[in-house]
């Protein structure tokens, strides 16, 4: 009976230890495996001056048209709850604590969009606002956030032209499906992809690629990030890096009867592809659709071209270790930064005085620091003093001396010192007869000769002769401006050289 109870204890605190950690223990250990991308040109700093985009992708929140079950079936309600509960405790837990200043949804916010109802729709909504904690904002201002549509959100463009009532359904609730923004000084294209490849004569296709053909080329010098849900086009089987944990999906495009457009595709077409990188010259690509991680390098007349397709965030979806990503883009843009050409200037005007006015001897020169050196000196002298009566103490002869009742009892030894002689004093022949020179007193006399000397040069400025502490004061000026020529020259021979490998350094790695 005793073993029994003993195993019970153990099963329950092996349950209790299982339980923490997958409901809490994992989301932490995930956390604390991730962390910010630091800036390339300085890896070891952390990135407080660059812009942190948080970025999902394919919630893909279930419903009615997921598993084919009725709304009002318990199993479709249970798998929901765990799927929304999954989702909320990786966005809350390992997302939002990394603060990040932007976050981003690569689409399929929902799995059935275009086919529910406007009733469960907006109860989809709903759902995933409280996923993604969308009404409970704390932040002030509030987190800036951006969507990209997908095709489980607004379906191909096939299904467009028969329902063009499900795009303005999702225009009015998270906005336009073509736009840009930036974030720093990088510059985030959103495409809607389902409309890419879609029929000519559509009217969605149409206003997708005008707005990128139209689309401001703006400051030459900040980068773009193409944002796509549905991939760029690749070979089959390219491989997709060490992340991927499912077997790699091939391209599979499915058209509706007539030229009416596609109504499935696993990636954009090559021409498509193509057109897109040639036209917005992005230096990176995101996208999702694929559910799992995919990284590969596109090749370009103007250079590669990386793209990352991101991993769902769902569990449900197939992908067992929910998904998402930190990119660190910047610097930001603050009206307060101090600008580098001030801080040169500071630093070499704060140069400039400490060289001029450095003093000769060192800080030990100066009336303060020299009284705080007396005044450390006096202290270790009297302690010294203290410690050296106490051992003379200590060490002093002692006579034993018995009293009356016969107790013994210790009395100290009297020590006869001898006075010491003052260097003013010498001792004469025998006995303490001292005499008192007299020559120290003769040496101390000024000469009568050398005073009148000395103010007669001092006085003779008549004559146009320069004293001799002007000539001394002209001479350390001199060396003092040497000194700061010298000390320029040397600090510069040393720093230019490293300022110029760290100004080309980006423009040779590129």
């Amino acid at each position: 009976m005793q073993s029994a109870t003993r195993l019970t204890l153990l099963l329950c605190a092996a349950w209790a230890a299982a339980l923490l950690y997958g409901e809490a223990g994992a989301y932490w250990a995930s956390y604390l495996a991730c962390s910010w991308p630091s800036s390339p040109s300085s890896p070891s700093s952390p990135p407080n001056n660059l812009v942190k985009v948080a970025v999902v992708a394919d919630p893909q929140l279930m419903d009615s048209t997921s598993l084919g079950l009725p709304r009002s079936s318990i199993a479709l309600q249970a798998a929901e709850f765990y799927t929304d509960l999954n989702m909320r405790r990786s966005f809350q837990s390992i997302i939002l604590p990394f603060k990040p200043d932007v976050v981003l949804f690569l689409g399929d916010h929902f799995d059935g969009g275009p086919y529910m109802s406007d009733e469960e729709w907006h109860e989809s909504l709903y759902r995933f606002k409280h996923i993604f904690s969308l009404n409970e904002q704390r932040t002030k201002p509030p987190l800036p956030i951006y969507y990209l549509s997908g095709n489980h959100d607004i379906g191909y463009s096939a299904f467009h032209s028969v329902h063009p009532e499900v795009l303005s359904r999702y225009e009015k609730e998270f906005g336009s499906r073509n736009y840009q923004f930036s974030a720093g000084k990088v510059e985030f294209v959103v495409v809607d992809a389902q409309t890419l490849d879609g029929a000519k004569g559509s009217k969605e296709r149409s206003s997708s690629w005008e707005f990128i053909k139209m689309l401001s080329p703006g400051n030459a010098s900040n980068p773009k990030v193409l944002l796509t849900h549905i991939p760029l086009y690749r070979p089959d089987n390219t491989p997709c890096g060490p992340h991927r944990s499912s077997p790699i999906i091939n391209q599979r495009v499915s058209y509706a009867a007539a030229d009416q457009g596609i109504t499935y595709q696993n990636y954009l077409s090559k021409e498509t592809s193509d057109l897109l990188l040639s036209l917005l010259k992005p230096v990176l690509v995101l996208s999702g659709h694929d559910h799992d991680q995919c990284t590969i390098v596109h090749s370009t007349p103007f250079g590669p071209v990386t793209e990352h397709t991101l991993g769902t965030i769902s569990w449900q979806q197939g992908n067992l270790y929910p998904s998402f990503m930190l990119l660190s883009a910047g610097p930001k843009l603050s009206q307060n930064s101090t600008d580098l050409k001030h801080e040169y200037i500071c630093q070499f005007v704060v140069t400039i005085l400490m060289l001029v006015f450095w003093p000769t001897n060192g800080l030990s020169s100066l009336p303060y620091v020299s009284a705080l050196v007396s005044f450390m000196r006096s202290v270790g002298a009297e302690l010294f003093s203290r410690t050296k009566e106490k051992d003379d103490e200590e060490d002093g002869e002692y006579d034993m001396i018995f009293d009356a009742e016969g107790n013994m009892q210790y009395i100290k030894k009297a020590v006869v010192k001898v006075p010491s002689v003052s260097s003013d004093y010498r001792t004469m022949g025998r006995g303490s007869v001292v005499a008192r020179p007299t020559v120290r007193k003769q040496q101390l006399e000024p000469d009568p000769s050398v005073l009148v000397e000395m103010s007669s040069e001092m006085i003779s400025e008549d004559g146009g002769k320069l004293s001799r502490s002007s000539k001394t004061k002209i001479r350390r000026v001199l060396q003092r401006l040497f000194r700061v020529i010298q000390s320029i020259v040397i600090i510069a021979a040393v720093n230019l050289p490293l300022y110029m490998m760290l100004l080309f350094k980006d423009w040779i790695d590129r």
